[in-house]
């Protein structure tokens, strides 16, 4: 039996003799999709990075970055969780040896994502990745740039 199989639309399909069994799915039809992790970059930064300093930087900003995701579009965490996050990111940035500039420019930016407009949520992140943009590398940045082309966007 020999049936030249063709791929379309998730699906295999090939030329069977009649009586034979039709297109098979590739996966079962109950089947969820898989979720996709938004910072794979950072996230490989940070388990890359020596431990120190720059694996701290680069593991707060990956914090900062989640943390302006739960404030975007088009389901935006409710405003009291987006405190709560905030509250526990402040006490667990405050226990980290990282610059005081970039110090400075965490809690900024933890403060924009509680409020309930988003004004100054784009202004905080891009001093967030300016401060840590020596630590980090392309693909990082590139993710964390994408997060500020989301923000323009739902403005």
């Amino acid at each position: 039996m020999s049936s030249d199989l063709v791929r379309d639309n998730g699906v295999v399909a090939g030329t069977a003799a009649p009586g034979n069994i039709g297109p098979v799915p590739l996966s079962p039809p109950y089947a969820l999709a898989s979720p996709r992790f938004r910072f794979r970059a950072l996230a490989a930064l940070v388990g890359r990075s020596p431990l120190g300093g720059e694996r701290e930087v680069a593991l707060a900003t990956l914090l900062a970055a989640r943390l302006v995701v739960g404030a975007l579009p088009p389901s935006p965490l409710p405003q009291n969780v987006r405190i709560t996050r905030a509250n526990g990111a402040r006490a667990w940035f405050a226990s980290l040896a990282i610059p005081p500039a970039f110090r400075q420019s965490l809690t900024r930016l933890v403060d924009a994502t509680t409020s309930v407009d988003r004004d100054g949520l784009e202004s905080a992140l891009g001093a967030v990745i300016e401060s840590s943009a020596p630590h980090l590398d392309a693909p990082a940045l590139s993710e964390l740039r994408e997060i500020i082309r989301m923000l323009v966007q739902s403005v």
